[in-house]
């Protein structure tokens, strides 16, 4: 019995089509031809701060079992054939890859596969990988996605989630889904956390919104309790298909420790430990920034408009807290926030004149004389303001973004079982005020 794994990336684009639909349409023509699964297929989440990704930076990897050599040129025909008929290759931006593999999964790839979820790579460091594990690679046009794929059928999931991917009929790409948020509630309500990040207030965040194949995506922590959610939610238009998939969605695996943040690169995704240098800084559009420090630098950490009262959060902070900070660093060099671990809280303290014996607020003597009290006269030679703290409306602990802005790879509190401090912010992302945190967001 011969074991073939196959991965599949890049043959999306920000118009249509889906890595996942492809794969499964693939997958089901396998199954017409006899051939089985070893197991779920894989969804794997690469680098999101990655330049050249198309609209998730997702990669697909499944495992075919076949008997003889025959039936895996069979099956290698049957993927290919798939993927230049479904991706969007008319796209300047889509660049499929295809690999396929037979030998054992090595420490090669599997570090190959955390690099291009950490950091950047470039083809040639996939095609030299390939060339020494014996793996087969197709590439078409610039062939980008063999870097995905190969990471796909390397990546180590030593923790990990599903997601039930359900499908539309053709005739209804880039129509409005029509799916019944009353249902998709009660399915939240009555699975707990066994499935997460389903709805933000009106916010229906198992839907796309994007012409691609999906209708809805439900995440959870086993297929059984996907199946079952499935089951709860109402829709108004045929399904297709579906497809569950083991992924790496949800479990911090794109973050790595950095131990300075002199040590962090662009595009690449960190925790880091520091100081509040500044206090934070609201700009047009109500994104929100502060400094983080250490004794190797200093960089800017953003809390986007998308976050919504996440950002409320932020602008507590003041010069001298000590937090950790998760999240990637984009192209302009400033690091989007995902979460922080909130440590240390610095004083927070207002300077007054002093109190008298007699229980009045004294006031100046004049510059340098000290002070008087108005009410018996008692004097004070001391021109020396008295600090009085002052109770900070944040507390220590973790704070996170919420579902409506959080990116696929960021782990939530409730899977680190963390429970957020009762100060969090929790405006759903239907909420708009009038002031300057809920202005546009424009596509930074």
């Amino acid at each position: 019995m011969y074991r073939l794994h196959v991965g599949i990336d890049d043959t999306d684009s920000p118009e249509g089509m889906c890595t996942t639909y492809i794969s499964c349409v693939i997958i089901q023509e396998l199954k017409s031809c006899g051939f089985s699964l070893e197991d779920h297929p894989r969804l794997i989440r690469l680098n999101p701060f990655a330049p050249h990704k198309t609209r998730g930076n997702g990669a697909v990897t499944f495992t075919v079992l076949a008997e003889s050599r025959e039936d895996l040129n069979t099956v290698k025909g049957i993927v290919l054939e798939g993927v230049e008929e479904l991706a969007e290759l008319d796209s300047e931006r889509t660049n499929p890859g295809v690999v396929f593999y037979t030998g054992e999964i090595t420490e090669e790839m599997r570090e190959f596969a955390l690099s291009a979820i950490r950091r950047i790579l470039r083809i040639e460091d996939a095609r030299r990988l390939a060339e020494r594990v014996g793996a087969e690679v197709h590439g078409f046009k610039k062939g980008r996605g063999i870097i995905g794929a190969l990471a796909a059928i390397g990546c180590p999931l030593d923790d990990s989630t599903y997601e039930l991917l359900t499908y539309r009929v053709p005739e209804n790409y880039g129509k409005p889904r029509r799916i019944d948020p009353e249902s998709v509630a009660r399915m939240d309500d009555e699975t707990g956390s066994e499935t997460f990040d389903n709805i933000d207030g009106d916010y229906i965040a198992i839907e796309p919104h994007t012409p691609c194949p999906i209708l809805y995506g439900i995440r959870g922590e086993s297929p059984e309790v996907l199946l079952r959610a499935m089951e709860m939610v109402r829709v108004d238009e045929e399904v297709e298909r579906y497809c569950i998939f083991e992924t790496n969605q949800h479990t911090d695996q794109h973050i790595q420790d950095a131990g300075r943040i002199a040590d962090m690169e662009t595009f690449g995704c960190y925790r880091v430990r520091g100081e509040v240098i500044d206090g934070p800084r609201v700009i047009e559009g109500g994104h929100v920034f502060f400094t983080l420090g250490d004794d190797s630098g200093q960089i800017e950490c953003g809390a986007y408009e998308p976050t919504k009262d996440f950002r409320k959060i932020i602008l507590e902070l003041i010069p001298g807290d000590v937090l950790t900070v998760y999240g990637g660093i984009g192209a302009q060099g400033t690091m989007n926030i995902e979460k922080i671990h909130l440590e240390r809280l610095a004083e927070l303290y207002v300077e007054e004149n002093p109190i008298c014996t007699c229980g009045k607020r004294m006031k100046s003597a004049g510059r340098n004389k000290g002070f008087k009290c108005p009410s018996c006269g008692r004097r004070l030679r001391s021109s020396r303001k008295v600090r009085r703290a002052l109770e900070r409306s944040v507390g220590e602990g973790y704070y996170e973004v919420p579902t409506c802005a959080r990116r696929h790879l960021s782990k939530q509190l409730v899977r680190m079982g963390i429970s957020s401090p009762p100060s969090e912010a929790t405006e759903s992302s239907s909420t708009r005020q009038s002031d300057p945190l809920n202005k546009k967001w424009e596509d930074l």
